[in-house]
């Protein structure tokens, strides 16, 4: 279980324990989005996981519950312009820091999915599979990707070429497809692999 995971730091003395995580390095279009969870010392949400374990249904449920349970959460996103200013890796740890930092708590220690730590200033622990470990990586899955699933959806309504309600902005062979008929709009993240061919193409 994985709130079993967490409570060993609590039991090492730690007492605000964060999880963070983030959605969207991977699409073509969007922004990457980051949440920070604290959720209170002993809560057990039965059922949660790693957000691409869930159905969409079932995340938006679980979203619910972490927003009214969690003691302080913030989301953070970066837009394709800055993704394509200083990269995707880049922009995925600033969404992380932006959330931690936008949390109004001081955190005792702060568990990052992936392999980089992002706080100078306060304890971090990077965790690969973070999000298939601890309750609350998984919860700050769950909010990042609920999130960045609503934008892109509200950005379907705008660019409705691309099919951003059913893809998200990745790189599907419809949205590819629609890439080469139209070109790619204000959205797409133009340094990637799959936009910078249609842009070198029009040029």
């Amino acid at each position: 279980m994985l709130s079993q995971f967490d409570d060993q730091f609590y039991s090492e003395g730690i007492d605000i324990l964060c999880g963070v995580d983030e959605a969207g390095r991977g699409p073509l279009a969007g922004p990457v989005v980051a949440a920070a969870v604290v959720l209170p010392r002993g809560l057990r949400i039965e059922g949660i996981r790693d957000s691409k374990e869930l159905t969409a249904r079932a995340r938006e449920r679980f979203y619910d519950i972490i927003v009214a349970e969690a003691l302080a959460w913030r989301v953070s996103a970066v837009d394709h312009e800055t993704i394509d200013r200083i990269n995707i890796f880049r922009a995925s740890l600033l969404a992380m820091e932006q959330s931690v930092n936008g949390l109004g708590t001081a955190c005792d220690l702060v568990l990052v999915d992936g392999r980089h730590g992002i706080c100078d200033d306060i304890p971090c622990r990077a965790l690969v599979g973070g999000d298939r470990k601890s309750a609350r990586i998984a919860a700050a899955s769950i909010l990042a990707k609920v999130t960045r699933d609503r934008i892109m959806k509200e950005y379907h309504e705008s660019y409705p070429h691309y099919n951003f309600a059913r893809n998200k902005g990745y790189g599907t062979a419809q949205h590819l497809a629609a890439l080469r008929r139209y070109g790619p709009c204000p959205i797409h993240r133009r340094t990637f692999s799959g936009v910078r061919e249609t842009i070198d193409a029009a040029g």
